[in-house]
């Protein structure tokens, strides 16, 4: 599976962005895909993911400002972020967590995969 995120860029604080990535290559079932950033000197960290059925997670500090969507038939995830501060510049990495194929399903088997990150820098 290969990710290829886009959309990165640069704004001024309470400006918006929209990132995208899609899924390629011999994809049987993707659980989970969603985006994860790191800034310098820090780990990288959660932002938000989104299983299959639409269940969401979002890292505390971007509630409320971001938004995560996900075409499953597509394999494509999307990152909505609004209301952009300084703290939310970083290297965003898409994210895909999936069972390889029909054994590693049935195996609880899962592969985690990562896209080549995409920055993101917002001025104050």
């Amino acid at each position: 599976v290969q990710l290829q995120a886009s959309g990165g860029g640069w704004v001024q604080t309470g400006g918006s962005l929209r990132l995208s990535c899609a899924a390629s290559g011999s994809i049987f079932r993707i659980i989970v895909m969603g985006w994860y950033r790191q800034s310098p000197g820090n780990p990288r960290e959660l932002v938000a993911v989104i299983t299959s059925a639409g269940g969401t997670n979002y890292a505390d500090s971007v509630k409320g400002r971001f938004t995560i969507s996900r075409d499953n038939a597509k394999n494509t995830v999307e990152l909505q972020m609004n209301t952009l501060k300084p703290d939310d510049t970083a290297v965003y990495y898409c994210n895909a967590v999936a069972n390889d194929d029909i054994q590693s399903r049935r195996d609880g088997r899962t592969t985690t995969y990562w896209g080549k990150g995409t920055l993101v820098t917002v001025s104050s």
